[in-house]
């Protein structure tokens, strides 16, 4: 089992942060144009006092190992559902791919801390579990490098999409 922490800084307020976060176009601009996303929909966001809540379908553009490939399947995808507690300002997620569900794990948590006056430090926790008899590790190592990457890539996306829209 892999867990890391991801953090970049982010050229925002928290009310900007959250709000780009959580737009729908811009997720939509995110993964497919950016991160080459072949499918990503947000199937359901439902927000109230206390929480906000999505749940999002996606099919990743996959650049792994010949073996995690062969395993994974040509049509990877998955399901992720999302939940921000609005007392603790945590947002927390469950992926759930599409094949393999009972031998893939990927969750995290995402906080933001104030670090100037107009920009936030987003700070992730994932962790990677693949329990895949012979190839577990190289299939965590793989899903690592592809998230760092895709998380490195949308803080630069993110920090782009606030300059030119607020």
């Amino acid at each position: 089992m892999g867990k890391f922490t991801i953090t970049h800084e982010i050229n925002g307020n928290e009310e900007t942060f959250w709000k780009v976060f959580f737009d729908k176009e811009f997720n939509e601009k995110l993964y497919k144009g950016r991160l080459g996303f072949p499918d990503f929909r947000i199937l359901d966001q439902r927000d109230s006092e206390t929480e906000t809540t999505r749940k999002v379908a996606g099919t990743p553009k996959m650049s792994v190992p010949g073996p995690v490939a062969k395993v994974l399947g040509s049509n990877f995808s998955y399901t992720e559902e999302g939940r921000l507690d609005k007392k603790t300002k945590v947002w927390s997620w469950k992926m759930t791919p599409g094949s393999m569900a009972d031998k893939l794990r990927n969750e995290g948590t995402m906080r933001i801390e104030r670090v100037g006056e107009n920009k936030v430090r987003r700070v992730a926790e994932l962790v990677i579990e693949a329990k895949v008899f012979g190839i577990g590790g190289l299939i965590e190592s793989s899903a690592e490098k592809q998230l760092r990457e895709g998380w490195d890539d949308s803080a630069v996306f993110m920090n782009d999409w606030i300059k030119t829209h607020f």
